[in-house]
């Protein structure tokens, strides 16, 4: 099991930039892809964008596509989810999950950094 600590979350003006961290301990991240999820007040979770476990891919949610870019540094054990033209529909508490190179599932999460937009 891994251990995901987000950070980086706050309160910005439309239009700002956010880059959100996402540090691992316990296991190294090279074995796992990773993801981006956000959860906003009364809605579902939804999927931002993944990154596999060698950084050679990435995918994006349409709105994310564009604006938000995912990077992993595995070396720092790290993941990290650049926002830039932010919209106050991005506000959300944002998630990073962790799912082994061989599992169809992300079963490591963190407890989330809250991104509020002001328009």
């Amino acid at each position: 099991q891994v251990q995901l600590v987000e950070s980086g979350g706050g309160l910005v003006q439309a239009g700002a930039s956010l880059r959100l961290n996402c540090a691992a301990s316990g296991r190294t991240l090279r074995a796992y892809g990773m993801a981006w999820f956000r959860q906003a007040g009364g809605k579902e979770r939804e999927l931002v964008g993944t990154i596999s476990w060698s950084a050679g891919t990435t995918s994006y949610a349409d709105f994310a596509k564009g604006r938000f870019t995912i990077s992993r540094d595995n070396a720092k054990n790290t993941v990290y989810l650049q926002m830039n033209s932010l919209k106050p529909e991005d506000t959300a508490v944002y998630y990073c999950a962790a799912r082994y190179f061989t599992s169809r599932d992300y079963t490591d999460w963190g407890q989330g950094t809250q991104v509020t937009v002001s328009s």
